[in-house]
């Protein structure tokens, strides 16, 4: 059976495994889940992430972080779903928490913030909400 939402399986496996108090969190690899992880990690908001080969398998070891025992990640939510894809021109991206959060945004030129992007002209899909 095939997924319909890869990136939203992976919000909510790094969900859980905050509320569960995990220290990592395991799950099948793409390269949309590695560009989302590597900004999360610029960004500070995951300690770090690898890609591996298990079996005959490619999985993504997401490394979770936290601050006084509470999860640096408060909120993360999806925006464009499969069913309705949301794109911005670069004037109206989306600002999280009046930029203390980050909106992460699919470019032409790559898988970016919202604050990169405005930077270099780039308008895109908005993934998802992070704060």
């Amino acid at each position: 059976m095939s997924m319909t939402d890869p990136l939203a399986d992976m919000i909510i496996r790094i969900r859980n495994g905050q509320a569960a108090g995990k220290s990592e969190v395991v799950m099948p690899s793409s390269n949309v889940k590695s560009a989302v992880c590597r900004v999360l990690k610029d960004e500070g908001y995951i300690l770090d992430y690898r890609v591996s080969q298990h079996q005959s398998k490619i999985e993504l070891c997401v490394v979770l972080k936290y601050y006084k025992g509470q999860p640096v990640i408060e909120q993360f939510e999806r925006v464009s779903k499969p069913g309705r894809r949301i794109y911005r021109s670069k004037n109206k991206l989306p600002a999280v928490l009046g930029g203390l959060g980050t909106a992460i945004v699919s470019t032409s030129k790559g898988v970016m913030t919202d604050k990169e992007a405005r930077e270099s002209g780039h308008g895109g899909e908005v993934l998802c909400l992070v704060s």
